[in-house]
């Protein structure tokens, strides 16, 4: 009895030839491991004799005061933006908040996952990496751990979602350009694989539609949401159709990055070039030219997801009604004079 109280959870983890916190997420009954890993860690357990003192576990777990943030991207100031303003709300409640950053890398994501659930986690805030598998949360929410998605959703998720309207915010924002005398528009930025692309992508296109524009395909490039990936998508639009006289951008960084690509090129952002952002993070319009974008509410947003993931944890839940918030375009320099009718036609 004495050699097997001696295990200990390192020896289980060498033993099946896996983390220390797989074995944590086994002995928890986690619906996270794979039915053969946790076979196999089952009988490292019986080999090495460790012994799992539940009761000392439930104890734990049952007065955790902490959430996970787990965030795609906080190079993005958007990201990290709404991150500070979710953790504002969960400091005035007494909660602590793990945050991290999973750079659009689902195996990062779901190592992170892991470590946050063998750390007792109350609830999980989660905006998901590019690539993400649409069931990938449903286990966690199963097993009756809370899990709320900001600004994305994972097609066919039941996953309750708080984000804005991203439909509305494409649709005004590409209206303005096209009030502006713009008929080559192109869309920037974003992958078909993201519920939120097609839902900037379709308000584009509507806002096309209603001013009897046609769509034009060619004009919709996918790149990656960051500035790199805006630099190449502004020289792909281009080189498709040198015409192009404006663009909406699936996001602000990828405004930057096309504004840059544009300078290197001898056009001026604003005066040969209109762009237009969504976000409107707080450099927008610090930005040269400011930049006009379709502003979210940013700190809204933020506690309005942090008081959700307040309500399904005090109320041992993991449903809640999805929010839907509100936006407005921001008009600066960006998008410049009414383009000439020479240019517009």
């Amino acid at each position: 009895m004495a050699n097997r109280m001696k295990a200990t959870i390192l020896d289980v983890a060498q033993r099946a030839g896996v983390s220390k916190s797989t074995v944590s997420l086994v002995l928890q009954g986690s619906p996270l491991v794979r039915p053969e890993t946790a076979s196999r860690v089952r009988a490292a357990i019986e080999e090495v004799g460790y012994v799992y003192n539940r009761g000392a576990a439930n104890l734990r777990k049952a007065h955790s005061n902490v959430v996970g943030m787990i965030i795609n991207d906080l190079t993005n100031p958007f990201f990290a933006e709404l991150a500070v303003d979710i953790e504002r709300v969960f400091q005035s409640a007494g909660l602590v908040s793990f945050l991290a950053n999973t750079a659009e890398n689902p195996v990062r994501q779901e190592e992170v996952v892991k470590s946050f659930m063998e750390q007792g986690v109350s609830g999980l805030i989660v905006s998901p990496a590019h690539g993400t598998r649409p069931d990938a949360f449903e286990r966690i929410r199963g097993s009756g751990l809370p899990v709320l998605f900001v600004m994305r959703r994972l097609p066919g998720s039941r996953v309750p979602v708080v984000a804005p309207d991203n439909h509305q915010g494409a649709f005004v924002g590409t209206r303005h350009l096209i009030g502006k005398g713009h008929r080559r528009i192109a869309f920037l930025g974003g992958f078909p694989d993201m519920v939120v692309y097609h839902q900037r992508v379709g308000g584009y296109k509507a806002a096309l539609a209603a001013a009897g524009i046609e769509v034009d395909d060619a004009l919709i490039v996918e790149a990656d949401t960051n500035r790199k990936g805006g630099m190449g998508a502004l020289e792909t639009a281009l080189a498709r159709d040198p015409q192009i006289s404006a663009a909406l951008c699936f996001n602000d960084a990828v405004a930057f990055g096309a504004m840059i690509r544009l300078r290197k090129r001898g056009l001026e952002p604003g005066q040969d070039f209109a762009i237009v952002g969504f976000d409107d993070v707080a450099e927008a319009q610090h930005y040269v030219p400011a930049l006009t974008s379709v502003a979210v509410d940013t700190a809204g947003l933020g506690e309005r997801a942090a008081h959700m993931m307040l309500n399904m944890i005090r109320g041992g839940t993991t449903h809640a009604e999805d929010h839907i918030g509100a936006v407005n375009l921001m008009v600066r320099a960006s998008c410049g004079p009414e383009l000439s009718k020479g240019r517009a036609a």
